[in-house]
């Protein structure tokens, strides 16, 4: 990282909690192999109005927002974009100076362009596949709402019914029972949940025997980096992607709003990397 001076522009995560983000390793990194003096920190937040009025106070340029504030911030922005709305959950704010020297507060969603750019970089072109997306909450809702932008047919499944239909009745798709996957024929499944995730490593959001009927698996999850859907897909003989995927383009594109700069992927995915190799060796 690049000595902290007085022009250093300041970036950051809020969040709750926000003591294991991978994102400051990402960002970090992506700053320094562009020798750009800036840096980016993690903020733990429990009151997301005087957070706000800290980051405005402090001069921050652009701010990433992770559980559970991607909701709770919306009332105290100045602008949201029109896809951040309509999804209904911001997960970056760009922040700059307006020509009374106000700075002005703007919120964007980069959730769901980071899950299409993933599944896109294994060549998969989503136009017209059917894909089983497993969850409910914000992470389905992003993935789903991009799915649907891509001309994908997204089928929601979820282990609660309520919320599964209550998704697919927002996203307009259809809504199916875990028990009932059997039957389906799709291209691409991804896991949203929480499932299977340190230190529940053994969990599995779909039987193993139904993974041979999709030609791409996908997880979010990404500790462990290989989680046993990932594991048991790719013995089905599946394309797999990893939860880093999510997090990097999602990441990328957060860059390239703050910067007007190609992120380097490479070196955030590396870093990304690096990283879960030290805390698995800790």
């Amino acid at each position: 990282m690049a000595l902290l001076d007085g022009s250093t522009e300041l970036f950051g995560i809020i969040g709750n909690p926000v003591r294991h983000t991978l994102s400051p390793v990402m960002h970090n990194a992506a700053f320094a192999s562009l020798g750009m003096n800036r840096v980016y920190v993690p903020m733990e937040v429990h009151d997301v109005a005087q957070a706000m009025s800290g980051l405005r106070g402090l001069g921050f340029r652009g701010v990433s927002v992770t559980v559970p504030h991607k909701e709770a911030v919306m009332p105290f922005l100045d602008e949201i974009d029109p896809v951040a709305e309509r999804i209904g959950a911001v997960n970056t704010l760009l922040l700059r100076k307006d020509s009374a020297g106000r700075t002005v507060v703007r919120g964007c969603n980069t959730d769901w362009l980071g899950a299409n750019a993933a599944l896109a970089a294994t060549g998969l072109d989503l136009r017209s596949k059917r894909v089983v997306v497993a969850g409910a909450g914000g992470a389905a809702k992003a993935v789903g709402f991009g799915l649907r932008q891509a001309g994908a047919e997204a089928i929601i499944t979820n282990r609660t019914e309520k919320s599964g239909k209550a998704l697919a009745d927002w996203l307009g798709c259809e809504f199916l029972a875990l028990d009932d996957l059997a039957w389906v024929q799709a291209d691409v499944l991804i896991n949203t949940t929480s499932v299977g995730m340190e230190p529940d490593a053994d969990g599995i959001i779909v039987p193993p025997a139904l993974l041979s009927k999709f030609a791409v698996v996908m997880d979010i999850v990404y500790a462990p980096l290989e989680t046993r859907l990932l594991r048991e897909a790719k013995a089905a003989g599946c394309k797999v992607i990893d939860g880093l995927a999510m997090l990097l383009y999602q990441g990328a594109e957060q860059f390239r709003l703050w910067t007007d700069t190609a992120a380097p992927v490479q070196v955030m995915r590396a870093a990304l990397e690096e990283e879960l190799r030290r805390r698995a060796e800790h």
